[in-house]
């Protein structure tokens, strides 16, 4: 958070016994009666790496949005070195966290999700156990079990923090780029969390859903949507060519346009 950037907030609240502070922006907050959306960024991702993706579909859908960084990112409270992550940290930002960050905002309102990657499995554990609290949900890149694939393009990662230019990248946008990026790294290669799958708890998920996957996406496959829509036909999917894991940013144009248009037909325009 910079003094330039006055909407860039800090609030605290109590995770598990624990105080940490979660930065946020709000976007549109006087457009009232429009639909709030919650944006959940990826596992490297953090209010800033957005850029202006939010601001964007917010003004062409007419929206309120509300941008933050969970804990370890961006400048939330990091994550502590002797505190590595759980398999189940995302259940952990879906049940806990964002919950928590809820009620500190005083949100009471059904919201709609909008999250890319782990983000977006988040929005899908949050949607399943919190159903009367999520309107819908759009689902960029999501993952709910673990793919060959994923494990490959994470490592990669791992040497190019180590030996290219990403950790340069990453430390514009985290106030403690180690703690971000190892504690996303280290569990997602780590063993245990090769068996990580969330497909059995879709079930319980009853809002409207918008999946989206690129075509040529280095940390996942197209199975992971068709998986999505074999458990909830409801499904709405969206396959884009020409388009990697970053949706938002390959083909922010096309996002925009399905996202208000499945946001929208379910929560139409007044007159």
């Amino acid at each position: 958070m910079t003094a330039a950037d006055p909407a860039v907030e800090l609030v605290e609240l109590d995770w598990c016994g624990r105080r940490v502070r979660i930065e946020h922006q709000w976007l549109g907050r006087r457009r009232t009666g429009r639909p709030l959306l919650l944006f959940l960024h990826e596992g490297l991702g953090s209010r800033s790496l957005w850029r202006d993706f939010p601001a964007a579909l917010c003004s062409a859908g007419n929206y309120r949005g509300l941008v933050y960084s969970r804990p370890g990112y961006g400048s939330s409270t990091p994550r502590a070195a002797h505190e590595p992550l759980g398999v189940d940290f995302m259940h952990r930002q879906a049940l806990e966290v964002l919950p928590a960050l809820r009620q500190a905002l005083g949100i009471t309102e059904p919201c709609w999700l909008f999250g890319h990657s782990d983000g977006a499995s988040i929005a899908l554990l949050h949607a399943a156990h919190h159903p009367a609290a999520v309107a819908g949900a759009v689902l960029l890149a999501p993952h709910i079990f673990v793919e060959p694939v994923s494990v490959q393009s994470i490592r990669q990662a791992r040497q190019a923090y180590g030996e290219g230019d990403l950790r340069q990248r990453l430390a514009r946008h985290h106030d403690d780029v180690d703690s971000a990026f190892r504690g996303w790294n280290d569990i997602w290669l780590h063993p245990d969390f090769l068996a990580w799958n969330i497909e059995a708890e879709l079930a319980s998920i009853r809002c409207p859903l918008l999946a989206i996957q690129g075509i040529d996406d280095e940390y996942g496959t197209l199975e992971q949507i068709h998986r999505i829509a074999r458990a909830l036909p409801a499904t709405r999917l969206l396959e884009l060519a020409q388009c990697a894991h970053s949706a938002h940013r390959d083909q922010p144009d096309k996002v925009i346009a399905a996202s208000v248009a499945f946001i929208d037909g379910a929560h139409p325009r007044a007159a």
